[in-house]
């Protein structure tokens, strides 16, 4: 696993405890999917990070998933999830924003989306341990 490069979160772990108590229905049958880890990647929900809290997260790849109901069609909603989307993509954080309607009608067209998605964003290899690799003079190589 890589290492999770998210801002650390500020003051919202029990809001965050208290959000998976009462998750939305989209939300609980997303979180039925990609908790068994499709193509072998982790996802956490409710995930704090900075003031935010996050639907669903995958560290390893940086990327969020954001369930949104009808709320976020109205008012300054658009506006505000604009924001915060662009606060995440200045710490390098892609945000997936689904309706919730298309977890409803298509949970599977769903999960296949967000694996495609998230594979896309893994490296091509994980990168050396702290220190990096050791000089090829001391493997016995020259």
């Amino acid at each position: 696993m890589l290492r999770d490069r998210a801002p650390k979160a500020r003051g919202s772990v029990g809001r965050a405890r208290a959000l998976r108590r009462a998750m939305s229905l989209p939300e609980v049958l997303l979180w039925q999917a990609l908790r068994s880890r499709p193509d072998g990647l982790k996802f956490r929900r409710q995930h704090p990070s900075g003031v935010f809290i996050l639907d669903f997260y995958c560290g390893d790849v940086l990327l969020a998933v954001e369930i949104d109901g009808a709320a976020h069609e109205r008012g300054d909603r658009p506006e505000k999830d604009a924001a915060r989307d662009d606060w995440f993509a200045a710490h390098d954080i892609v945000t997936l924003r689904i309706p919730a309607r298309d977890v409803l009608n298509d949970l599977d067209g769903v999960v296949r989306f967000i694996v495609v998605r998230a594979v896309a964003r893994l490296p091509l290899h994980h990168p050396a341990a702290p220190g990096g690799p050791p000089p090829p003079d001391k493997l016995g190589e020259e």
